[in-house]
């Protein structure tokens, strides 16, 4: 008998044990709403009003994941409910640019990792949220409630918010297409703000005054009635030009100067040949000399630039910012290597950067990082404060509750009209709830209890005949994929095969 005919008797859509990833979960997806949370989940989630720094460590098939998912899911529902006190939500957790742009820049060889540092972290967040930011001025309302009005919200921002998010978007926006430099028009003409007169009309006008005078030259020399005249123009012109001239070159080279400066120091953001030249010359000294450029020994740059960002975003009514940090151990340059995942998330815990105000960060970590970080001196722990960023050290579910989720799983994938109403009607009258949740237990995490009970109905099918197949499954199938997948998780925890 397939599994299709037995999940087909018992009025069952899908297979709701199928799945190994959250990301890609049907089934999950549907019930997330009322979907049966960790034990732990309310400590790692916070408020939205207080929404404060989560440490948590998991092993593979823990459910980080899905805990990011319904993190995601339920201030999204916030946001719907709460309009004026939305929280933006930064999904951190494709790690993958941010490396390559790191080599690149360090002209590193492709397999080798290099050292990220806090203010790398900090300018991919920025990164993040500014690009986010730009897409909605420009245009894309990201399904925030009333846009056109919060758009309009952030046009009439006072003069100097207007400049700090034109600063923002110069070194920090990065589109995934379109024509930056159309782009970049757009947001200096929204928020209005950049020099009167630009470079460009500055060395066009010395150019002008000086072919002017060179051609009053020229009539000096046909026109000898007017000498005097022509000889005043011509000097006046020269004059123009050469002041006119001489400051656009200082201004140049200011702005280049502080471009290669940026461009130095910001090491995972990338620009088009002039484009960050070009952007920084559309603002002029005056505005630029206060603000806090990411430029070599500038430390707290990152932190006023995240301030200033922060009261851009509670102008539009999100007053919090939560940063979601997963997969860490995915990128193909780390591959699951505890000591190349240490290298990424060490600098992360720092506790001015995690106590930020008004944003909180929620790390979901592989349990490698948990062994590592015992092995820690005392001034690592006194750095990162580990004690008030509600860190959970494993990631641990009892029998009962992935007896729960999996009978919440497979309601999820029956028909209305189906017989089933838990998870032990599939079984044998002799199989209780109880043993189903020891068995369960020993799984330990809600991916390998799915693999289990997709193995246990596998099991069944293919020991049962088309001709009057068995439509309930024996203790016996149960018992013995128990005995195998122990065996399997054993040899799992062992480092004798896979998971």
């Amino acid at each position: 008998m397939n599994i299709e005919l037995f999940l087909k008797h018992w009025g069952i859509r899908e297979n709701p044990f199928k799945a190994e990833e959250a990301r890609s979960d049907d089934v999950y997806e549907r019930i997330m709403e009322g979907a049966i949370a960790h034990p732990d989940f309310e400590k790692i989630y916070g408020s939205p009003a207080h929404s404060g720094t989560s440490v948590v460590f998991g092993e593979k098939g823990s459910g980080k994941t899905a805990i990011r998912l319904m993190i995601e899911n339920k201030l999204r529902k916030h946001n719907q409910d709460n309009p004026d006190e939305a929280v933006w939500v930064v999904l951190y957790d494709d790690l993958n640019p941010i490396l390559d742009r790191l080599q690149h820049h360090s002209r590193k060889k492709k397999d080798e990792m290099v050292e990220i540092r806090l203010a790398d972290h900090m300018d991919a967040i920025l990164s993040l949220i500014t690009t986010r930011l730009t897409d909605f001025l420009t245009g894309d309302d990201l399904d925030i409630p009333s846009a056109r009005k919060q758009r309009a919200r952030l046009r009439r921002m006072d003069r100097q918010q207007r400049v700090d998010l034109a600063l923002l978007a110069a070194l920090y926006d990065q589109p995934r297409s379109g024509d930056p430099v159309t782009r970049w028009n757009k947001v200096i003409s929204a928020l209005r703000v950049g020099r009167k007169i630009s470079l460009r009309f500055l060395f066009s006008m010395g150019l002008a005054f000086a072919c002017l005078g060179l051609l009053i030259s020229l009539l000096l020399v046909v026109m000898s009635d007017n000498a005097l005249a022509l000889g005043l123009l011509a000097s006046a012109s020269g004059v123009i030009s050469i002041a006119a001239l001489v400051k656009w070159f200082a201004e140049a080279l200011r702005i280049r100067r502080l471009q290669r400066q940026v461009d130095k120091e910001t090491r995972v953001i990338e620009w088009l040949p002039g484009e960050l030249t070009r952007k920084l010359g559309h603002l002029s000294a005056a505005d630029l000399r206060p603000l806090p450029l990411p430029v070599p020994d500038s430390q707290d740059s990152r932190f006023n630039l995240f301030a200033r960002l922060h009261a851009i975003l509670s102008e539009i009514g999100f007053k919090k910012t939560v940063v979601l940090v997963d997969r860490v151990d995915e990128p193909s340059l780390v591959n699951g290597d505890p000591e190349r995942m240490r290298k990424i998330v060490w600098p992360l815990l720092n506790n001015k950067f995690l106590q930020q105000e008004g944003m909180g960060l929620k790390l979901l970590l592989p349990i490698e990082l948990g062994h590592l970080l015992k092995k820690e001196d005392a001034e690592f722990y006194q750095k990162a404060r580990l004690d008030k960023q509600n860190m959970i050290e494993r990631l641990t579910w009892s029998g009962s509750s992935l007896y729960d989720i999996c009978t919440q799983r497979l309601l999820g994938c029956v028909e209305t009209e189906s017989p089933v109403k838990k998870l032990t009607d599939l079984f044998d009258e002799g199989v209780t709830a109880a043993e189903l949740s020891e068995a369960l237990g020993q799984m330990m995490h809600p991916r390998d209890a799915f693999k289990f009970l997709y193995r246990v109905v596998q099991e069944h099918c293919q020991g049962s005949p088309d001709e009057g197949p068995r439509w309930t499954i024996p203790k016996l199938a149960l018992d013995h994929v128990r005995k195998q997948e122990a065996q399997r998780m054993h040899d799992f925890h062992a480092g004798y095969g896979p998971g």
